[in-house]
């Protein structure tokens, strides 16, 4: 029998009321329908493995999810409500929302099976961005510090397709010339523009 993640414990209980009767409810279901279900903690959320990733539920302030990792392969899984929140249901923001155990119970175990059968979900590679040209402003501020320049040129085009976003989203001249000034200062420090959130 597989045992009950600590981690997931404390998240039932930091979640909202109205919450918890769902996370429990698709927690007890998940055990049910897979006896051997490992228990985790995955982007911040309860997440259940089992020969890999199953599903995963989230709460939220004021609704829950579901999500399956192969919920398109499912034929238990609606696919019609994924556009309202992320998996595959919709929002939950109460129980009456939720499936019924035995309906859960009944989707965990084609996701087993799934699993058992090493069926693979088709990912689609996304398109790469198309390059995004600095604005001739922002290329000629750079330019006149050669380290900032130096820098710039040497990023890959995603960190300097960050900068010239950040600059030319600026709704204001003053927020775009601020903006500018601040990115001269961390590209002369060789940083990228989210360098504050890098490990």
């Amino acid at each position: 029998m597989a045992k009950k993640n600590p981690r997931i414990d404390a998240y039932i209980a930091k979640a909202q009321p109205f919450a918890r009767p769902m996370l429990l409810r698709i927690r007890k279901a998940v055990h049910a329908g897979c006896p051997e279900v490992v228990e985790t903690i995955k982007w911040g959320v309860p997440s259940f493995e089992y020969k890999g990733p199953m599903c995963g539920t989230a709460a939220f302030k004021a609704h829950c999810i579901l999500g399956f990792w192969k919920g398109a392969l499912m034929k238990s899984v609606p696919t019609d409500k994924s556009a309202e929140a992320m998996g595959q249901f919709g929002r939950f923001e109460s129980i009456d929302d939720l499936p019924s155990e035995k309906a859960l119970i009944r989707m965990v175990k084609e996701a087993v099976a799934l699993n058992d059968a090493g069926v693979k979900v088709k990912r689609v590679p996304k398109a790469p961005k198309p390059p995004l040209k600095a604005p001739a402003y922002m290329l000629a501020a750079i330019k006149k510090n050669k380290k900032a320049f130096d820098a710039y040129q040497a990023f890959s085009p995603s960190h300097q397709r960050e900068y010239v976003e950040w600059i030319t989203d600026a709704k204001t001249d003053e927020t775009r010339d601020r903006r500018l000034e601040t990115a001269v200062q961390w590209l002369a420090e060789g940083k990228s523009r989210n360098w504050k959130y890098q490990r």
